[in-house]
């Protein structure tokens, strides 16, 4: 495993294993991950998407110190109004507040890595009363370091940038070619040593791995399409999610570092990934 310290100093996988749409399956499958030798998980409080409760069990025998946390507070916009994990009508703040301590219980842990805002609330004091409460929760040290999800516009990110106490230190995107592979953000992102997740890497792309430019790689390398992408990320500085289902997947995912692309199939994959 290869790891980005953020700028809270907080050490950040440079891939990690995403929870979502895993249902009753997640605990099965987080513990097959850690086997494998992920350390990162990402996961929400979010029943809608996410079975947050079984990603704690898969943790135990793990010491909790190897281990990147990082889950997310969903805003009620974006649960399951029948599955909304803490007290709609309370503030914005207490929401925040008991939505960590659920996280806390799933997870079993007495702390989260990464706290990420999983979208823009409606309105900026909407966002920032969000933000102080998430502030509140790193002076608590409950949380280490906080994030952005879903957030595809630079100028609502530098406007949150702006005004917090605390930085955020993660930003964690849907990476794909209608958001132009966020070129934009991620070289703000990397002027302010904030770190660029990316998930739905794979499933966006099937184009890209498919073409000319990855499969030759992947012919040259003697590797998978997937794991020249991946491994393109992790070295132009962006930590991608995998969710995959299958142990060969993972092994493969994870090999990932013992490999480098050369400088010049770096500039080859990043104007592939760089739309006029």
């Amino acid at each position: 495993m290869e790891w980005f310290e953020s700028t809270a100093g907080v050490r950040v996988p440079k891939i990690i294993y995403g929870t979502a749409w895993k249902k009753s399956a997640t605990e099965g499958w987080v513990a097959a991950a850690l086997k494998q030798g992920f350390r990162g998980i990402d996961t929400a409080c979010q029943p809608k998407h996410y079975e947050e409760p079984g990603v704690g069990p898969a943790l135990q025998g793990v010491p909790r110190h190897e281990l990147y946390l990082q889950t997310k507070y969903t805003p009620v916009s974006g649960q399951d109004p029948n599955r909304i994990p803490y007290d709609p009508k309370a503030s914005i703040a207490e929401q925040v507040a008991q939505s960590c301590e659920v996280s806390l219980r799933n997870l079993r842990t007495d702390y989260i890595d990464s706290l990420v805002l999983h979208s823009l609330l409606p309105t900026a004091k909407q966002t920032q009363e969000a933000w102080r409460a998430m502030e509140g929760l790193v002076e608590s040290g409950k949380v280490r370091q906080l994030g952005i999800s879903n957030c595809y516009q630079l100028h609502q990110l530098e406007s949150v940038y702006e005004v917090v106490r605390i930085k955020p230190a993660v930003l964690q995107n849907r990476f794909y070619a209608d958001t132009r592979y966020d070129t934009s953000i991620r070289a703000w992102c990397r002027s302010q040593k904030i770190i660029y997740q990316s998930f739905w890497t794979l499933t966006a792309n099937p184009k890209i791995l498919t073409g000319g430019i990855v499969t030759a790689l992947a012919q040259k390398h003697h590797r998978t399409p997937p794991q020249i992408l991946f491994r393109y990320l992790t070295q132009v500085d962006v930590a991608p999610l995998t969710g995959t289902t299958s142990e060969l997947h993972m092994q493969e995912d994870l090999a990932i570092f013992d490999f480098q692309l050369e400088a010049t199939e770096i500039a080859a994959l990043t104007d592939l990934l760089t739309p006029a």
